[in-house]
């Protein structure tokens, strides 16, 4: 099949990550593959498919090539993805990376976009749900993955205990969901109360250097400061960790606790959603609702008990093992053949 991925950057970030490896993998399984954006569009993935720029910031319909498929990212990518369609260039199918009305701006707008293209793909059964009950519209999912980089290396000594948590960069809106006040004030605490455990903030070397409130954090002396440019970078900050702290009270699907869940770290997490269908409570995970306000708690739980740290991480361990982007692609594949046969 011929298919147009049309996006807006391919930057740091776990809706990115999914659609780049979507792109690779259908591409490797012989679709053609076109990655339409502008020309303010950001990669900073491999990416081994074409990619067409626009030569302004907007992309039109005459950016859009001729295909069997084009695959609208972002809510306000709809309507010119909807026109091509119209226009005899594809079927137009949304993928929905995360439900935009409920933390972004233009709610209006972006409400109103699931009104446009019946062919909806999702990424959790929660997403799936949650568009069903507000639109009517019942989604294919297709789940999230792990990249083959992150694995367990057995690098964890016994020695200082690491507790770690990913920061993304607050300014522009986008990272309120994450609570990142809520995890920096808990592992705050958690370092007064247990002095000699290693609390280590993760963030992207970009996102450090343009964000001064993540410099302001992350040169707090209880904190040691970690940024990988990389999955191998990243890959070995998890596998150094012993427990990974996520906040997310909102996410479709949650990529950062299934990646330390591979590389064989105990997960407490807050219920975001999309993460209902991978985590377990004192299972996998130690999982709370946020209103509970039991991380504090949790972590210091799984500090106090390192057989039950151990247990649970190695059943997350299991657990990811199960996600992969082959799978993702099948999905994918499966939901295209779907809508095609609905023509």
């Amino acid at each position: 099949m011929k298919i147009a991925i049309i996006a807006v950057t391919l930057c740091k970030g776990g809706a990115q990550r999914m659609l780049v490896e979507l792109a690779n993998g259908l591409k490797q399984r012989g679709h053609d593959i076109t990655i339409v954006m502008s020309s303010h569009g950001i990669v900073e993935f491999p990416l081994n498919v074409k990619i067409i720029r626009t030569k302004t910031q907007d992309i039109t319909v005459n950016d859009i090539p001729d295909s069997d498929v084009i695959v609208s990212t972002y809510y306000s990518l709809i309507q010119v993805c909807e026109q091509a369609s119209l226009a005899g260039k594809g079927i137009h199918v949304r993928i929905s990376l995360c439900y935009e009305p409920v933390f972004l701006p233009n709610q209006e707008v972006s409400f109103k976009s699931y009104h446009i293209s019946k062919n909806l793909i999702v990424l959790s059964a929660w997403q799936k749900q949650v568009i069903k009950l507000n639109h009517g519209i019942d989604g294919e999912t297709v789940p999230v993955g792990i990249s083959g980089a992150f694995h367990n290396m057995g690098l964890r000594n016994g020695k200082a205990l690491r507790v770690s948590g990913i920061l993304r960069i607050p300014e522009g809106g986008y990272s309120w969901h994450r609570d990142q006040e809520y995890l920096t004030q808990t592992l705050n605490a958690i370092k007064h109360k247990y002095p000699d455990v290693v609390i280590s903030l993760i963030t992207h070397p970009n996102e450090l250097k343009h964000s001064p409130t993540l410099r302001s954090v992350h040169s707090n002396q209880n904190f040691e400061s970690l940024h990988p440019a990389d999955d191998t970078m990243l890959n070995h900050y998890l596998n150094i960790t012993d427990i990974f702290i996520s906040t997310s009270t909102f996410d479709t699907g949650s990529l950062p606790g299934l990646e330390a869940m591979k590389c064989g770290a105990a997960v407490t997490t807050i219920y975001s959603g999309g993460n209902a269908d991978y985590c377990r409570h004192n299972h996998n995970c130690l999982l709370s609702y946020r209103y509970e306000n039991k991380l504090f708690e949790h972590i210091s739980f799984l500090i106090d008990n390192p057989e039950h740290r151990y247990r649970i991480a190695k059943e997350g361990e299991k657990e990811a093992a199960k996600w992969t982007w082959e799978k993702s692609v099948d999905a994918f594949e499966s939901a295209i053949k779907k809508f095609i046969a609905r023509i």
